[in-house]
């Protein structure tokens, strides 16, 4: 009798993933960046960031990638974001790689400029690549004023990714994500509504896109051969006029010719929350793995594995994420709830449901959201478990509250850093 031919199978969620530079992930789950806000006096991680991350280390994920972290101590986030950069002590970030890894998986770190979306309260200026502010509504108040930077200050920016880059690969993390996604700094210069410029930076996609592949190269030339190098970015800005689906595709392009090892595809900034599931213009994405469609897509033109993240939270999305043919799926607000997600998926079905915040207003029910997993996250960091028995309207005052009190540590911070002699 002729031989069936056997169709052929997606991978499995729990198949490792071997990636191009020949760093194995031991499972197709991710552990996505999530702010996290824990940092220690001097923009340091400590404990907190030990026993959480040692929480998802033993929770099953194949890959762990952390809260972004911040290249420049000017540029934050929030008070609470961690910094490092060419002179800054590598012991904490040691003894957070070290606990990490307690459940062998692979750590990377994200790397990340916020540009304009940083708070006015820090006292810093919003970089950004043109004078353009945030279109925040009444809201706006509470960014910081936007100013241009110079091509010298690009080209200060691209060092200090690379250096931090190179810190973390001391420090004994296995790789780096480069932040090009959710309006920060490198996708606002992609972003033709952000950046008017009209120089080498500016203009078309291929020159918007020009700071992120220098990014790139600066950070894989120090990279070393067995250290990640991975991309996050937008599958699209969900804003009319701005970063689309036919700039994803003219950049992934770009990015084949750059070798990186993995492509984390989602979508929205502050403006248009769509990592949250909201749109500022008024598509509407699904109710988990939001970005899979543009994802799927894409991954047909990507040379390297591509990731996708947005609001998976069930095993079957999750495979369905893998028989599209996108090779890594990744998890974020449902490791803040349940951070052994991936080891309940390779027993059982498991469903985590976050506490969802349906407030008219967009903008404050995307910081209520934000607000809610980071409190999952210090109770975590404190040695405690996650509950969904919280209230948005309380969790966000606290979280304001808290904000305040880091805002004050980080002036402080800054001020003596400043007054120091160099």
């Amino acid at each position: 009798m002729p031989t069936v031919p056997t169709p052929h199978l997606p991978p499995a969620l729990h198949d490792p993933l071997v990636l191009p530079n020949g760093q194995t992930l031991k499972n197709r789950i991710a552990k996505a960046a999530m702010e996290e806000a824990l940092a220690e006096p001097g923009q340091l991680p400590g404990l907190g960031s030990q026993t959480l991350y040692r929480r998802w280390a033993e929770g099953g994920a194949g890959l762990l990638i952390t809260g972004n972290v911040m290249v420049a101590p000017d540029a934050l986030t929030g008070p609470g974001g961690l910094v490092l950069e060419a002179g800054t002590p590598l012991a904490p970030y040691a003894a957070w790689a070290r606990a990490a890894h307690a459940g062998g998986a692979r750590l990377w770190m994200q790397i990340n400029h916020p540009g304009r979306q940083v708070f006015a309260a820090l006292g810093n200026p919003g970089y950004a690549p043109s004078e353009v502010a945030l279109d925040m509504g009444k809201h706006g108040k509470l960014f910081a004023p936007v100013r241009a930077l110079t091509e010298a200050e690009i080209a200060t920016i691209v060092r200090r990714f690379a250096d931090t880059a190179h810190a973390a690969r001391e420090a004994g993390f296995d790789g780096v994500q480069i932040h090009a996604a959710h309006g920060y700094l490198l996708s606002q210069f992609l972003s033709p509504l952000a950046n008017r410029r009209d120089d080498r930076y500016g203009g078309p996609i291929a020159l918007r896109a020009r700071l992120l592949l220098d990014v790139v190269r600066a950070v894989k030339a120090v990279a070393g051969p067995d250290f990640a190098v991975a991309v996050k970015l937008n599958s699209a800005d969900f804003q009319r006029g701005g970063f689309d689906e036919a700039d994803a595709r003219a950049v992934v392009g770009l990015l084949n010719a750059e070798g990186i090892d993995l492509l984390e595809l989602s979508g929205g900034s502050y403006e248009s929350p769509a990592m949250q599931g909201r749109t500022a213009d008024g598509r509407t994405l699904g109710r988990e793995a939001y970005f899979l469609e543009f994802a799927q897509d894409l991954a047909r033109l990507a040379h390297m594995p591509v990731m996708t993240t947005g609001g998976i939270r069930r095993r079957a999305v999750a495979e369905q994420v893998l028989a599209s043919g996108v090779a890594v799926v990744g998890l974020a607000t449902a490791l803040a709830y349940e951070p052994d997600l991936p080891r309940r998926w390779a027993a059982a079905e498991a469903v985590a449901e976050p506490v969802a915040v349906t407030w008219k207003n967009k903008s404050i029910g995307s910081l209520a959201t934000m607000a809610l997993a980071r409190r999952q996250l210090r109770r975590m960091a404190a040695g405690v478990a996650p509950t969904r028995h919280v209230s948005p309207v309380i969790t966000l005052v606290l979280d304001q509250w808290r904000a305040s009190r880091l805002t004050r540590r980080y002036l402080r911070w800054r001020q003596d850093a400043t007054a120091q002699p160099r």
